[in-house]
């Protein structure tokens, strides 16, 4: 078989659900680590990482050696049951249903790096929502009538 070269760079975003608040400063670095353990472990290299209480951004070099979706589906159930077993949560947590994953070009690696390293800043000037809306629109992603993280769908 041969060699396989490649340069994928992916910014995957997703909610908790209801987009609840419920990821809290005093363990967000450990969620962070785990959640590098997996992407790592699966053979693809965390760029960044970052996020807010109610949704998080993790930036990779991807390897095609799998599917996005699986990969996705790995972090959530993994940081799910990471964040039930240490008792992270006071109430029920999980992930919404759905992500959003964004392909970048080597270019754009440090921009995008910074601006999830500073979410928190970025926050007070912008809410999730409109962040997702701008990436959807930046994207030209075609949404149609589908609803997203349940807090709006693109008719409005």
């Amino acid at each position: 078989m041969a060699d396989v070269y490649s340069q994928i760079y992916i910014q995957i975003v997703f909610a908790v659900k209801y987009r609840q608040s419920l990821i809290r400063p005093e363990w967000e670095d450990r969620l962070y680590k785990y959640i590098t353990g997996i992407i790592q472990t699966r053979g693809h290299k965390l760029l960044a990482i970052g996020g807010m209480p109610d949704h998080i951004h993790i930036f990779i070099g991807f390897k095609p050696v799998e599917a996005l979706s699986d990969l996705v589906r790995e972090i959530k159930n993994g940081s799910n049951d990471f964040i039930k077993l240490n008792q992270l949560s006071p109430t029920k947590f999980q992930w919404q249903a759905g992500y959003g994953a964004f392909s970048y070009s080597h270019s754009s690696i440090g921009n995008v790096c910074r601006y999830i390293q500073n979410q928190k800043a970025h926050h007070a000037k912008q809410t999730f929502k409109e962040e997702y809306h701008l990436l959807i629109k930046a994207f030209e992603i075609e949404v149609g009538r589908k609803t997203m993280f349940d807090f709006f769908s693109f008719d409005e």
